[in-house]
């Protein structure tokens, strides 16, 4: 209880509100369409890869999935929040280098601030995405009430690797560069263009092995409850309960290891950046 009552201080929680609020104003600072921008740019991309994959190519159409681009708008929206939540925490420390020598504060909480940015973009882009479903002829049912755990493993998973990254990037700033070959590769090994059956056709084990990563679980479990039960998730494709809970210990695992990292170079910050 006294480490939640220190995280959530009243004197953390009013830094972290403004940090937050300051980086809204200064990511769509002089732009004409402000924070919108954050619902359009995964719209762009979703239009983009819909009509080059499914219009084109019927990549839908082929491996017979329902409402493919609801699916596909989905796991944009999602990879798009782990993608940016991941490379502004990894900036986030040398980002406010200025900062951090002048004020005593956790540092824990520029990264975090970086993350509920990204968070608060990814909220409003779902409810572009819930109204794009109901002109798609998505029928709903209990199941979407499940999708904020979707995001929160998500965001668990995008925080911890946050975490990691800005340590690393303190002191290493190719970590930047090499991030971000891994995300865009990471993107194309993850079933967000291609449905999973088109894997499973090629290689099961593959297939397997890439449900197992918790983007791809994550992604998949959300269009199972909100799009469509047709769609294959971890909990349905793998038979055997202890290797269904692997993404899962990922996250448990890798957030625990990114807490101590953190938390064991933080002290140095001030001094390193």
């Amino acid at each position: 209880m006294k480490i939640i009552d220190k995280v959530f201080s009243k004197r953390n929680t009013v830094l972290l509100k403004q940090l937050v609020v300051t980086d809204f104003k200064l990511r769509y600072q002089d732009s004409v369409l402000g924070f919108a921008w954050s619902m359009l740019n995964p719209l762009f991309t979703f239009v983009v890869l819909y009509f080059v994959f499914d219009k084109f190519f019927g990549m839908g159409r082929m491996a017979g999935v329902e409402h493919y681009p609801v699916a596909l708008l989905l796991g944009i929206i999602l990879w798009n929040f782990f993608s940016e939540a991941t490379s502004l925490g990894m900036g986030s420390i040398v980002g406010q280098g200025d900062l951090l020598r002048k004020i005593n504060f956790p540092k824990y909480i520029i990264v975090i601030s970086g993350t509920i940015s990204s968070l608060i973009n990814l909220l409003l882009s779902t409810v572009i995405l819930f109204i794009f479903a109901v002109f798609n002829g998505v029928t709903f049912t209990w199941r979407v009430i499940l999708l904020p755990i979707n995001f929160l493993e998500m965001y668990a998973f995008a925080l911890a690797i946050a975490f990691i990254l800005g340590t690393l990037y303190v002191k290493f700033r190719d970590i930047g560069h090499i991030w971000g070959i891994i995300i865009q590769t990471w993107f194309y090994g993850t079933p967000i263009i291609y449905p999973l059956v088109m894997v499973d056709g090629f290689s099961h084990k593959i297939s397997q092995a890439i449900l197992l990563l918790p983007p791809a679980q994550i992604i998949e479990d959300a269009r199972y409850n909100v799009v469509a039960q047709s769609y294959d998730t971890v909990w349905n494709y793998i038979g055997n309960p202890f290797i269904q809970i692997i993404p899962l210990l990922i996250v448990l695992a890798l957030s625990v290891f990114a807490v101590f990292y953190f938390k064991k170079n933080s002290k140095y910050f001030a001094e390193e950046i």
